[in-house]
Order: C-alpha cells, then sequence, then structure tokens
C-alpha cells in the first residue's frame, strides 16, 4: 500500500461515500479493526499477568500505548512481510519499549483476528438494532395513522377486497419485527474463538502456564471476560464459520422484508394504482428525457442493494461448508468484503426505508377512487352471504352474481363506470331474496374490512412493546 489517501482518481466503493452511515464505515474501519486487534493483545496480556506469566510494568507500558493506531507504519511494514497481523503486531510491539516483548505470547493470528471480527461483528449489529428500531417506530406511526382508512386489497396483482391503509402496512412491520427478533439473537448469542492456539487444543497456553497453577480455560475466562465476550467450548484454528452465516441470514432477512415494502410502493405509485409515493424533493429530477417523471428512485435502490444482500449469505455458507480440516485461509479474503458490504448495504437499505416512511405520501383521493371502481366487485361476496342466509340455493346464486360480474367487469375494462349495481337492482330473482335497499347497502365495500383496523393497531402496540 503505498498511501493512506484516496480520493476519486482511483476506485472508490460507493459504500465508501454513498451509501451507509459515517457511524457504521466507522466500525468497519481500518482504525477500528487495528483498535480491537490491540485491545485483545492487552486482555491477554492483562490475563498473562494475572497468572504470573509477565510482569505489572510489562502490562502497564502496553496498556499506555493501546490506543497509538499508526497506519501508515503498520501498511509499510505490511508491504514487506504481506501479513496485516504481523505488521501492526510489529508496530504496536516498536512502541512498547517495556513490555513490547510480550505480546502475542502463546498466541496465533485467529486468537486475536477472530475475537476482534466478532467485537466488530457485534457492534455493527448494534447499529443496525438502532436503524431497526427507527424504522419499525415510523412504521408504528404510520400504522396508527391509517388503521381505519379503506383501501382495495390485491391479490396476484388484481382487485381482491378491500383491506386497510394501516392494516397493510402491518403487513411489513411485521416482518422487519421478526427481523428484529432474529437480529437481537444472533447478536446475544456471538461467542468469540477465546484463546485456544493454532488448532484450537491450547496446547501452547498450556505449556505457558505449567508450575502457575493455571489452567489454559482458566487463562481464556480471563481473557474473555475482559473482552465482555462468551467463547465457543472447541474450535478449529478459528471460531465455527457457521455464526458467520447466521449473522449473513439475520441481515438478508431485513433486506428481504425491506424489499417487499418497497417493490409494494413502487407498485403503489404507479399511476393506475396512484395510492402511495415516496417523498419527491422540489428540484429533484425524475428522468433526463421525461421532464414530467416522478420515479420511485430510492424504493428501487432499496430494492437493487437488497438483492445484492440476498446473495452473501452463500458466500459464508461456502465458507462454513467448504473450510477444510482445522482450518484453510480461503475465507480469509472475501470476509473482509462480505461483512463490511454486508452491514453498510442494509444500514443504507433500513435508513432509505426510515425516510420514505416517516414521509410517505398517500392519496387518499385515489384509494377512494380505486375503492369506488373495484369495491363493489368485492362486495358481491357479502350479497352471496346474505342470499344463502335467507335460504337461496348457494350454487345457482353465485353462478348468477358471477354473470353479473363479468358483464360489468367488460364495462369498466373500457374504461366506463361500473354497471354492476344496476345489473343487480334489476335482476328480479335476487331482489325477490334481499330487497334493493338492503342490496345497495350490501353493495358499499368501504366498510367491508372485517377487524383488519383493530389487528393493526395491536400489531403497533406489539412493535412499541417490543422496542421499550
Amino acid at each position: 500500500m503505498d498511501s493512506l489517501q484516496f480520493d476519486h482518481t482511483t476506485y472508490l466503493s460507493p459504500l465508501t461515500w454513498r451509501y451507509g452511515s459515517e457511524a457504521m464505515r466507522e466500525v468497519w474501519s481500518q482504525h477500528r479493526q487495528r483498535r480491537l486487534w490491540r485491545q485483545v493483545w492487552t486482555a491477554l496480556a492483562e490475563a498473562q499477568a494475572a497468572s504470573g506469566l509477565i510482569g505489572g510494568e510489562q502490562v502497564a507500558d502496553i496498556q499506555a500505548h493501546a490506543e497509538d493506531i499508526d497506519l501508515e507504519r503498520s501498511s509499510a511494514v505490511e508491504a514487506e512481510i504481506h501479513h496485516d497481523l504481523m505488521a501492526e503486531l510489529r508496530v504496536f510491539a516498536s512502541q512498547c519499549a517495556v513490555g513490547g516483548g510480550a505480546l502475542h505470547l502463546g498466541a496465533t493470528s485467529a486468537d486475536i483476528e477472530d475475537n476482534a471480527d466478532v467485537l466488530r461483528v457485534r457492534q455493527a449489529l448494534d447499529l443496525t438494532l438502532e436503524g431497526l428500531r427507527a424504522l419499525l417506530a415510523a412504521l408504528a406511526d404510520q400504522i396508527d395513522a391509517w388503521a381505519d382508512v379503506t383501501s382495495m386489497g390485491f391479490t396476484h396483482i388484481q382487485p381482491a377486497e378491500p383491506t386497510t391503509v394501516g392494516y397493510r402496512l402491518a403487513q411489513y412491520a411485521q416482518d422487519l419485527l421478526m427481523d428484529w427478533g432474529e437480529v437481537r439473537r444472533v447478536r446475544d448469542n456471538l461467542r468469540g474463538k477465546g484463546i485456544k492456539g493454532a488448532v484450537g487444543t491450547s496446547a501452547s497456553y498450556m505449556d505457558l502456564l505449567a508450575g502457575t497453577g493455571w489452567t489454559a480455560a482458566q487463562l481464556e475466562a480471563d481473557v474473555m471476560r475482559r473482552l465482555n465476550l462468551d467463547t465457543f467450548t472447541v474450535s478449529t484454528q478459528v471460531y465455527a464459520r457457521k455464526q458467520d452465516w447466521l449473522v449473513l441470514n439475520a441481515l438478508a432477512g431485513i433486506a428481504g422484508s425491506a424489499n417487499k415494502l418497497m417493490l409494494d410502493l413502487r407498485v403503489l405509485q404507479s399511476p393506475p394504482f396512484g395510492e402511495w409515493a415516496e417523498p419527491f424533493r422540489e428540484k429533484q429530477v425524475g428522468s433526463s428525457a421525461m421532464p414530467f417523471k416522478r420515479n420511485p428512485i430510492n424504493a428501487e435502490k432499496v430494492n437493487s442493494l437488497a438483492r445484492w444482500v440476498a446473495a452473501l449469505p452463500r458466500v459464508a455458507w461456502d465458507n462454513a461448508a467448504l473450510t477444510i480440516l482445522e482450518r484453510s485461509l480461503d475465507d480469509s479474503a472475501n470476509r473482509r468484503l462480505m461483512f463490511p458490504e454486508a452491514f453498510l448495504t442494509v444500514d443504507e437499505i433500513v435508513q432509505v426505508c426510515t425516510r420514505i416512511v416517516r414521509d410517505l405520501r398517500v392519496n387518499r383521493a385515489a384509494i377512494e377512487r380505486n375503492v369506488a371502481i373495484y369495491g363493489v366487485f368485492a362486495a358481491v361476496e357479502r350479497v352471496l352471504m346474505a342470499l344463502g342466509r335467507a335460504g337461496a340455493d348457494r350454487q345457482e346464486m353465485h353462478e348468477r352474481l358471477r354473470t353479473h360480474s363479468m358483464a360489468a367487469w367488460a364495462e369498466v375494462s373500457q374504461g366506463r363506470s361500473n354497471p354492476l349495481p344496476d345489473l343487480l337492482r334489476a335482476d328480479e330473482t335476487i331482489t325477490a331474496i334481499v330487497p334493493e335497499e338492503t342490496l345497495l347497502a350490501l353493495l358499499d365495500a368501504s366498510a367491508y374490512v372485517g377487524d383488519a383496523p383493530e389487528r393493526a393497531r395491536r400489531l403497533a402496540g406489539e412493535i412499541r412493546q417490543a422496542l421499550s
């Protein structure tokens, strides 16, 4: 690495500057990585001092220089030896005139790297949970605000029966609430490799500790207590890569839930629906060729990024499934990409979704128009049930109602008014069983939403309880 200074004359990842938050970028920075390596080295030295392996002055010296990150020096060393952790170790040791010689005593690289990786993943998951908290809170507010507003439901992208805006929002929120629970579960169950040496047997530490009265397990427990990190009972040279797969799956779950929400928004923003829209700034340009366009670019960005996240669990799966015996290095390079890219991409996805949900544009006129056009078709089910309750032959009435509905649909498809109420009123077989006044009341589908408003509000309450 010739220089630590980069600008836009060379390739930069969009995650370096375009997507994700500064806080998440800092977690995945080289500076944070080196600080965490030094944190693990320091914890190991402190535990070894407690066991009597090294002296107090050595530990004090190590502690005094634990924050003296010098990336320029370590990069220069790495250019010579081609080992980033050893380069950092040499720089750290050179800064500690008294304690430097005690650093990394008995350790293998993964004892340092793997524990630091898990600490960093935990920090990134904490940021992810903060973002999810904001998104879920915004959804809960919108669910309450729109719980009672009737809108058409669609199955197979065809008008079905009415629902409410709040109930539809609750579906997305429920998915994200499951993601919240899964991310918390994964976060709370994270475990580091521990301090177990080259193939996980702790042999080097047992030799070092001979005669001290300490066991390798006691030393490991002391180190991990200082790091506030649980450990796997057994390991190879590295911690179980299955854990990485669980982390990536949890992130992909968030991306999947967000993808559904934003894809539906794009459909509903289309003028034939016209019911929802993402915020559109006053000077925003929708198209270079068509000045009138109001493209849902932020929702589309979420869908695009979500596809990328969805592909990453496979990388983690391969790392776990294809590790040979006690360890192979063919996961190392892709893990440098996999974790930061997954976390930063999900960070961007959650931020964008939160902004859209908080400022969601809901067009009540379009919603009412669609209910007026299509709701009467859904209300035919109510007529069928009323006819059945009155003793009519269900199959005969279904066919009669279907015939009228298809005739009305043909008219609506040509852009004409829905004639279904008039067709049913003119059917003397139907009106002989269900009076015309009752029939017209049944055909008003605006209240045909069951207990959707109550269920939506209940879900909003569950969200707030989970976040409290």
